[in-house]
């Protein structure tokens, strides 16, 4: 057919776009198909072969382990990645997805965990920011564009003023705005990346309202979420992806907890018999008491102990709490409810540079923005617990530059740290030889307790090996380590101890061999929370 004088003004707009990114035409449905989808990042097949089909008005629930290729499909589906081989088709027909805009060209709008808004624009602003807006004599018609985005929020039920700036509303009206953006966008696909994970129940209630009316005007939703309470209640369909595969996918009548939590785990659980009386660290002074810590819904009447030389292990899913619940223990985040003991003491430190002061460390994950300053060098970065910032002078040291840097030197030299010198710059450093400075800085302080969040993220193979190494050779020494780490397959073999946590709670325990990755994922699909025993009393 051939435009006519009657047509729709953006049929031409959808010709173009069809042009630039269609590769051949097919049946109309479903809305988006993907067929032998590959990805490799260096040595790890992230995607292995995906096939998997979204229609419109369906929600379509996506579920998986962290690191099983959900955020690495949708990353190509939104022109980040580009897959190594594979056919997307939108509306059946085979597409090409260079860029993220091609993905909006074609109807595609993806919102992830941390909403991409700007905090001091307001409502009207950000469903609008990047938009074409119609214009009038030259000049932007923002009576028309008001009237669209009037539309669009009464369409999704939008009750707080537009012109409010976001960093003023709560997270739930910032979803609202994302979903309007997309709408106002004209999408025809919406991803949802862990929508729930800072809302409350109530507000939670009001976005699957939402949701559900999308899905009943033909909008195809995919809907990522470790809540499987939430995928059983909303999706239509569910595809479970484990290491890289599909392995399965359910319509709503297959759907059951156990099927979905048989297919992300992928094995039975099996104890081997072990329980706390054969924990090898349990006849070891008790080190640090938790007890009942809270934080709101983030952490919820956390209570653990830490012994002597052990290597406690924090498994569970991201936003399980993990961060939160040991950033409380080193003071970085506050409390609202509970108490700690150190060595038989109480122990409330007002901030961390207290806690450092009481023997607690702590390497962030964050690394280069957290815990290293880039643009210094080897020996400053391992010499920071020996700077004191001060008004007049920001880096005095307390410790003469001579000693700093023999003391670098010792560090580098016992942790195997890939240097020229002490006075390169540790930008320069590989990723694991910046994790072992982050771990370094703190051997000469000799902390009772060392925390390492997530310590083998973005490093090799090798550094991995080489930090576990000096982790144990650390504990050999009485040190005493909380290890949060969402790579299951990491904590086994490391941790002498591993305590699992579902949205806030501590879920569940596992000593000695029962350590697995099996096991660690089937208690973070677990929302019953058990009563733990100190391993110095078990039975």
């Amino acid at each position: 057919m051939t435009q006519t004088d009657h047509e729709p003004s953006n049929v031409q707009t959808v010709r173009t776009i069809e042009e630039k990114y269609f590769v051949d035409s097919q049946s109309p449905t479903p809305l988006v198909s993907v067929t032998d989808i590959r990805k490799r990042f260096g040595g790890v097949q992230a995607l292995k072969g995906i096939d998997l089909n979204i229609c419109a008005g369906e929600v379509h629930g996506l579920v998986g382990a962290n690191g099983a290729g959900k955020s690495t499909l949708i990353r190509i589906l939104a022109g980040v990645e580009q897959p190594d081989e594979g056919i997307i088709r939108v509306n059946g027909r085979e597409v090409e997805i260079p860029e993220p805009q091609a993905s909006t060209d074609l109807g595609l709008s993806f919102i992830h965990q941390e909403l991409n808004l700007v905090p001091k624009f307001n409502a009207m602003e950000n469903m609008t920011l990047g938009i074409p807006k119609p214009t009038r004599f030259g000049l932007i018609d923002w009576k028309a564009v008001r009237k669209r985005v009037d539309e669009v929020a009464e369409r999704i039920n939008i009750d707080f003023p537009l012109s409010v700036p976001v960093d003023e509303l709560s997270v739930a009206d910032q979803w609202l705005i994302s979903i309007g953006r997309a709408l106002i966008w004209e999408s025809k696909l919406i991803a949802m990346d862990e929508p729930t994970a800072s809302l409350s129940e109530a507000e939670a209630k009001t976005l699957f309202s939402v949701i559900r009316e999308l899905s009943s005007d033909g909008i195809g939703i995919l809907y990522v979420s470790h809540r499987l309470e939430e995928i059983l209640n909303l999706c239509d369909s569910v595809t479970i992806f484990r290491d890289g595969n599909k392995v399965q996918e359910l319509k709503r009548a297959e759907m059951t907890r156990r099927v979905l939590v048989e297919g992300i785990v992928g094995a039975e659980v099996k104890s081997n018999g072990n329980n706390v009386s054969h924990y090898k660290k349990a006849d070891h002074p008790v080190v640090l008491t938790v007890e009942g810590l809270s934080r709101g819904k983030i952490v919820d009447n956390a209570s653990f102990t830490l012994h002597e030389g052990e290597i406690l292990g924090l498994g569970g899913l991201v936003g399980a709490g993990r961060t939160e619940l040991v950033r409380m223990v080193y003071a970085a985040e506050k409390k609202r409810t509970g108490t700690m003991e150190l060595l038989g003491q109480p122990y409330n430190p007002k901030n961390p540079a207290d806690a450092v002061e009481h023997g607690v460390a702590m390497v962030p994950e964050e690394r280069r923005s957290e815990g290293l300053v880039l643009d210094k060098s080897v020996n400053f970065n391992l010499n920071i617990p020996y700077l004191t910032p001060l008004r007049k002078w920001p880096y005095l040291p307390i410790v003469s530059p001579s000693k700093g840097e023999l003391e670098a030197s010792d560090v580098v030299r016992k942790l195997g740290i890939k240097t020229p010198d002490v006075e390169t710059l540790v930008s320069d450093l590989s990723g694991g030889n910046q994790q072992k400075v982050v771990i370094g800085k703190w051997l000469g302080r000799q902390p009772k307790i060392l925390i390492l969040d997530e310590p083998s993220r973005g490093v090799d193979v090798g550094a991995r090996s080489e930090i576990h190494q000096i982790i144990h050779e650390m504990a050999d020494e009485d040190t005493s380590f909380i290890i949060i780490s969402s790579e299951n397959e990491e904590l086994p073999g490391l941790c002498d101890r591993v305590l699992v946590m579902v949205e806030g709670k501590i879920v569940g325990e596992l000593v000695g061999e029962d350590i697995t990755k099996e096991a660690i994922l089937h208690l973070s699909y677990s929302h019953e929370p058990k009563e733990l025993e100190d391993p110095q009393n078990g039975d």
